[in-house]
């Protein structure tokens, strides 16, 4: 099943550029299921429980909740990536949509989940009360971010993308560190939202040679974006070059990285 909600806020701005290479990304994805099993083992889900993931990308968590027997749904801002997931779970109740207006009626749903997903959100509070929300009262939402930035070896790829970007304007905040203990708790609490545990995982990203790695890393949406601006070329020799010393004896990419969760109550 699939439904097509008019896009607004952040989905706007986002959905574009995250569809523009949606097979690398899709592809990119699949080297997640780690991350997904994690949350899962934490938080198991029961055969028949309804499921929705916020930020749905090419479904790969969706897959993994699915094959355990729950029904699910979920949103995601990108169209071509939806399309993905549709293949990879053609059961499941897929949106386009924007992650701080869901299209969900209240207390819908037995677990929802947001992978790398809510601090796309202008309002990343308004988010997580919206996955509050549609939420049973008592069940889980997951909440998953970058971990520390000294155990991420993507932070060396994060760096060189930025270096194209334009700076914040003068006065601005600094974005949250949102992998310092209590942070996102904070703001989950700030949500509605009741904090239960946190934790972190680690597993690496592994990529056959430059091509792959670039193929990959030229995925995500920001890094489209960058790209659209300044031209693929510099930004992908950029980030090679940024990535060299993660390469292997068999001209192979490892990228080990650090992921923060926490698990809160609606």
């Amino acid at each position: 099943m699939h439904a097509t909600m008019p896009a607004s806020g952040s989905a706007l701005r986002h959905g574009p550029f995250w569809g523009a290479r949606a097979r690398a990304w899709a592809d990119n994805e699949a080297q997640q299921i780690q991350t997904y099993e994690e949350a899962l083992r934490r938080v198991p889900v029961a055969p028949g429980q309804r499921v929705l993931d916020v930020g749905c990308g090419s479904g790969v968590f969706l897959r993994a909740a699915a094959n355990r027997g729950a029904r699910t749904a979920g949103l995601d801002a990108s169209e071509a990536l939806l399309e993905i997931a549709r293949e990879r779970v053609p059961d499941a109740e897929l949106t386009v949509g924007d992650m701080e207006f869901l299209p969900y009626e209240d207390d819908a749903f037995d677990l929802v989940t947001g992978f790398n997903s809510f601090f796309f959100a202008a309002d990343m509070t308004a988010a997580l009360r919206e996955a509050g929300r549609v939420a049973r009262p008592g069940a889980p939402v997951v909440i998953q971010v970058w971990g520390r930035p000294d155990r991420c070896d993507l932070s060396a790829m994060r760096h060189a993308v930025g270096r194209f970007m334009p700076p914040a304007p003068p006065g601005s905040p600094p974005p949250p560190a949102l992998w310092q203990p209590g942070v996102l708790e904070r703001m989950a609490s700030g949500a509605g939202l009741r904090p239960e545990s946190a934790f972190d995982r680690s597993w690496a990203y592994e990529y056959a040679d430059d091509d792959a790695l670039a193929r990959g890393m030229l995925a995500p949406g920001l890094v489209v974006e960058v790209a659209r601006t300044v031209g693929e070329e510099p930004v992908r020799r950029a980030i090679l070059e940024a990535l060299a010393p993660y390469r292997t004896p068999d001209g192979g990419y490892r990228l080990r990285n650090e992921w923060h969760y926490v698990v809160a109550r609606a």
